[in-house]
């Protein structure tokens, strides 16, 4: 049997650690979100619209949309550094994201058991709320961080 460890003990011990492993996520950096904010079970993320997010009618990609909101979504659910999965999502787009804008999203933590969690995460462009999600996500038994330093302690 596997040793549990507290979440926000893990979450301060190692915080750096995963700070760094979230910022430098491939997609993210391809498109070019830039983590702000990673708090225990939250994240604050955002995102420079280009030319190439837009689509043919001139305002930003759903596609564009949902990977930021997804961003901070993974984020958040892997912020205590227990490897965690999406299982599933809901997106409502309420508004276009406009051509030059600055894409904010946030997603923060409603209820995390041992194996489930469940996040709020809301997308804004310029200030005004242009996309919400809930997701939730699967907590797997591995860290991704050497938890067993704690034990040394």
């Amino acid at each position: 049997m596997k040793k549990r460890y507290n979440d926000l003990d893990v979450h301060n011990k190692f915080y750096n650690q995963i700070f760094k492993m979230m910022e430098e996520e491939p997609y993210a950096q391809f498109l070019g979100v830039k983590l702000i904010e990673l708090g225990e079970g939250t994240a604050t993320a955002e995102l420079d619209v280009k030319d190439f997010m837009l689509n043919t009618h001139g305002t930003v990609h759903g596609a564009i949309t949902f990977a930021l909101a997804d961003y901070v979504f993974a984020c958040a659910c892997n912020s205590y550094g227990k490897t965690s999965v999406g299982l599933s999502n809901t997106v409502n787009y309420m508004a276009p994201g406009k051509k030059g804008s600055k894409l904010r999203a946030i997603a923060t933590e409603e209820k995390r058991k041992h194996r489930t969690s469940w996040y709020n995460i809301s997308v804004e462009s310029n200030g005004e709320l242009i996309a919400k999600m809930e997701a939730l996500s699967y907590r797997k038994d591995n860290y991704f961080v050497p938890v067993e330093e704690l034990d040394e302690d």
